[in-house]
């Protein structure tokens, strides 16, 4: 055990330079794009607050309602809060990395490996619970690694919080906690379950999981079927182990690989020793993702704890060279960024690509246009509502409060909700993920504006169908050019119907 009093000091100065710098970048993002698809929709959930939703836990919707209720829904302000969760895992990732006996050396190579990651830099760059997860994930890490230096077994009360409200944020933090409890178990640390803090940890973390929990279950857990619809469609991009581990690679940036190897390798050195729970904890993390769902950032939040061991394991190398290597980590940073965050104008980053020959790895299978997935998805939604709205309001005065906005997916129903209000739309209906939980809204089929619809398929459920626009964008994805119908007389009550349209996806 090595006292508290016998930490090396912190190295501030670079490493809050290196914060600032990640949460000057993060802020200054996106001035050429919009509103992430993605980011619609976590607005319209914390406009219906509720314990659960069909593809997440609560926090991500009430965190949303708080920026909403003070600073409001711009897109500056939705995205504060994910710069400032970035900020806070370079800060983290240099502490944890003086907690484990880092000097000065340790904590900055820790913290800026974590700045220059493209990976994190990515999810952090729009309002998600990816951009809070790595900061639940670290301060679980944190806290192990206090409590094997202080021997302060309380601490488990603090990540009982952690994970709890980590559960909150996104369901993958039992993957996390499962490898931590896997590797007390294969290590000496085991012991701590004879004793009863961490048994009230764990029952910290469970009522707060519970609200959740109970809510899956009412609601016959359909977190569990959207994931089961999902391997049976073939949406994600299948990747086996080596191509899977050769993304993360990407992701991290390939020049911190030897920071995150040389991290593992120090958990299972001597010196490491007394952490090595942790690292146990990190493969058991990577073998349940690559199982069960190797979508590429599912890892992302475990490797700012391989960046800290990492910085430790390097700094007592003698052959470590002090500059040589953060000056090409920061000089990789900048052109790799580009490709992790819209900083660049469209039709330049579309140059840039082609030039250096190299694109973000595709998640899903869709077919893309000029931009990649992650970036296209920020593009068309207002002009969409734009073109709804021209139809919307040539209806007839009397017609238009009886009449429906359909979108067959959240992003197209999300970016109704957003910007419709400017344009005299009303809130829109969708049967896809939450929104089919929050139903026809009144509606009876009467009138409705379906977006993306087939001329097939709606006349056979409705009395009279019309193509009356189309929507596309020349930056969005190709899935998301489509025809707008004007359909009358339902045929069945919309009540009735509203079974059907479930589209968990």
């Amino acid at each position: 055990m090595r006292p508290s009093s016998q930490r090396s000091p912190l190295a501030s100065g670079r490493v809050l330079s290196l914060a600032s710098c990640k949460l000057l970048v993060l802020m200054c993002s996106g001035w050429y794009y919009g509103f992430f698809r993605d980011e619609l929709y976590y607005v319209a959930c914390s406009r219906h607050l509720d314990w659960g939703y069909v593809d997440q836990p609560p926090l991500i919707a009430l965190i949303g309602w708080l920026v909403r209720s003070v600073l409001g829904d711009s897109m500056m302000a939705l995205r504060l809060l994910p710069a400032l969760a970035g900020a806070g895992e370079v800060l983290l990732a240099a502490q944890t990395a003086r907690e484990m006996g880092g000097k000065r050396t340790a904590q900055f190579l820790a913290a800026l490996a974590t700045l220059v990651a493209p990976g994190l830099l990515a999810t952090q760059s729009f309002f998600s619970m990816n951009a809070f997860e790595p900061l639940f994930w670290m301060g679980c890490a944190f806290l192990v690694i206090r409590m094997v230096n202080t021997g302060d077994q309380k601490l488990w009360i603090w990540f009982g919080v952690l994970a709890g409200l980590g559960l909150e944020n996104k369901h993958s933090m039992l993957i996390f906690g499962g490898g931590i409890a896997v590797g007390l178990i294969l290590t000496p640390q085991r012991d701590v379950f004879r004793r009863p803090w961490i048994w009230i940890g764990g029952a910290i973390a469970f009522l707060l999981f519970l609200p959740n929990l109970w809510w899956n279950i009412q609601h016959h857990f359909p977190f569990i079927e959207l994931q089961m619809n999902i391997r049976r469609n073939g949406r994600d991009t299948p990747l086996s182990f080596f191509p899977f581990f050769l993304q993360e690679i990407l992701s991290m940036n390939p020049l911190t690989l030897p920071v995150w190897i040389g991290g593992l390798w120090f958990f299972f050195s001597n010196r490491g020793r007394p952490f090595r729970a942790l690292g146990w904890a990190w493969i058991f993390a990577a073998g349940v993702i690559v199982t069960v769902s190797p979508r590429v950032y599912y890892l992302f939040p475990a490797f700012p704890i391989l960046f800290a061991a990492g910085g430790v394991f390097w700094e007592a190398q003698e052959h470590w060279r002090r500059y040589v290597w953060p000056i090409g980590l920061a000089a990789s940073a900048i052109f790799i960024a580009p490709f992790a965050i819209p900083i660049l104008a469209p039709e330049t980053y579309i140059h840039y690509s082609r030039a250096l020959h190299f694109s973000q790895p595709a998640i899903e299978t869709h077919k893309l246009g000029p931009l990649p997935q992650f970036f296209a998805d920020r593009f068309g939604w207002e002009e969409m509502t734009v073109v709804v709205a021209g139809v919307y309001n040539n209806l007839p005065q009397e017609v238009r409060p009886k009449t429906a906005i359909f979108g067959q997916n959240y992003g197209e129903a999300a970016a109704i909700d957003m910007f419709g209000p400017k344009y005299g739309l009303p809130a829109a209906i969708s049967g896809h993920q939450s929104y089919f939980f929050w139903g026809p809204r009144g509606y009876t089929g009467e009138s409705v504006i379906v977006m993306h619809g087939s001329q097939d398929d709606l006349e056979s459920k409705f009395a009279e169908v019309r193509k009356v626009a189309h929507v596309e964008h020349p930056y969005s994805m190709p899935f998301e050019h489509f025809d707008v119908f004007y359909c009358r007389g339902l045929k069945r009550p919309l009540s009735d119907v509203w079974p059907s349209v479930k589209n968990w996806n």
